[in-house]
């Protein structure tokens, strides 16, 4: 069965969702940037449907403030360690038969879980795509524009475009001189601070990364943990296909019985 929740944050109120199930292992969905409760294109919503119907395990997704159905102010992921507390909190109060509490969150929501875990007393981490870019222009991150370069250079019909014409010459010179300044987005801070956290907690961690993404690439390019790196053949950041979706599900059932 699955049932709505309303639960206080800091003075505001949070809107969450729990699909109930008999296990004593739950699973916290926290959703990453400005993206509800339900995911992209309902992903997360089927995802938490299939969880506890198929592996028995419960499954509770909320609204940070200023997202969604919750009240408040929008302040980012660097300001939802309250948010996290509070969904912890109140998922394990409805869901008493919990001992172990499983994490998952996409992009900056896999950054906040990172940093922020220890507060809301997570026993294990499922992180993807994790956010670490701290660049202020549209451009992609260096890493993946190096990425995309390096994959064109060994593709003959590129050269054919370039000659013909074919190739925004003005989007070129500005991703060549990004990646002439791009140090700075090499060393990420997130990055490092997201490494110390982890480190200083010991909690178990699964990092899942889509190969083709380019917030994946440049997570990639500045991680220097140790945590284990999953990476699924696609260039989705939601993981919208179906096949997408199968592989990001027995990732999340792995970690539910690990």
């Amino acid at each position: 069965m699955r049932k709505l929740i309303e639960f206080p944050c800091a003075g505001d109120t949070l809107m969450g969702t729990l699909d109930e199930a008999p296990g004593s292992t739950g699973l916290l969905i926290v959703s990453g940037g400005n993206e509800i409760r339900a995911g992209a294109h309902r992903g997360m919503a089927m995802l938490a449907a299939r969880v506890a119907e198929e592996l028995g395990a419960p499954v509770f997704r909320f609204d940070r403030r200023g997202v969604g159905d919750s009240s408040g102010e929008n302040g980012g992921f660097e300001s939802s360690v309250q948010d996290l507390a509070a969904a912890a909190a109140t998922f394990t109060a409805e869901a008493p038969q919990v001992r172990r509490l499983v994490a998952f969150g996409n992009c900056d929501a896999a950054t906040a879980l990172a940093l922020f875990h220890s507060v809301a007393g997570v026993d294990a981490l499922l992180l993807t795509n994790p956010w670490v870019i701290e660049s202020a222009d549209d451009l992609p991150p260096a890493a993946a524009i190096r990425a995309r370069y390096a994959e064109r250079i060994r593709d003959p019909k590129q050269w054919v475009r370039l000659v013909r014409g074919g190739v925004d010459i003005k989007k070129l010179i500005s991703g060549l001189a990004k990646l002439s300044h791009s140090s700075s987005e090499d060393n990420s801070n997130l990055a490092r601070r997201m490494a110390d956290a982890l480190t200083a907690s010991g909690t178990p961690v699964t990092i899942l990364l889509a190969r083709g993404d380019n917030t994946a690439i440049a997570f990639a390019n500045a991680w220097k943990g140790s945590a284990p790196i999953a990476h699924c053949e696609t260039a989705s950041h939601s993981f919208a296909s179906a096949a997408d979706k199968e592989w990001l599900f027995e990732r999340v059932k792995e970690a539910l019985a690990a």
